[in-house]
């Protein structure tokens, strides 16, 4: 288990990593740049999950071969599937990265939420769930192979 004390905050004890797929690991469905390589980097420390509507039905194809789990949520009450998803694992283990409106409340839920602002935007109810605000999936995905920046980023 991952575990980074912040002084003036609190200490996160992180197991899980749930990520949105579209407008945060892809945009237009495709998997952005570098963000495999990373993906097999972290799973050394953290079990993935990847957690979907799946918008334009390429995840699947896209996160094949990656050391991920995927799940692919129905249409309807997606906000309130992913937030479970977070407690069946145990959100006080989990960080949640997001960027829609469907993100925020996984990203409220868990220890540590996330909200990215890319090519697609976020939504305003998921920037005020989220702890930590990155430009890019890069960049969210380094806090956790240099946890130094979340320190800086959230110490009291």
């Amino acid at each position: 288990m991952w575990t980074l004390n912040i002084t003036g905050w609190k200490q996160l004890r992180i197991k899980y990593l749930v990520f949105d797929y579209n407008g945060t690991l892809s945009v237009d469905g495709k998997l952005l740049p570098g963000i495999g390589e990373k993906l097999i980097l972290l799973a050394d420390t953290f079990e993935l999950h990847v957690i979907t509507a799946d918008t334009f039905g390429m995840a699947a194809q896209e996160l094949e071969n990656l050391p991920c789990s995927l799940t692919i949520l129905p249409k309807e009450k997606q906000a309130e599937a992913k937030r479970e998803y977070v407690k069946k694992l145990g959100a006080e283990q989990t960080a949640a990265v997001g960027n829609g409106r469907n993100d925020r409340l996984m990203l409220a839920e868990a220890a540590l939420g996330i909200v990215l602002i890319q090519t697609e935007g976020t939504s305003v109810a998921t920037l005020n769930s989220a702890d930590v605000v990155c430009k890019n999936a890069t960049d969210a995905l380094d806090l956790f192979l240099h946890p130094q920046r979340l320190t800086a980023t959230l110490r009291g």
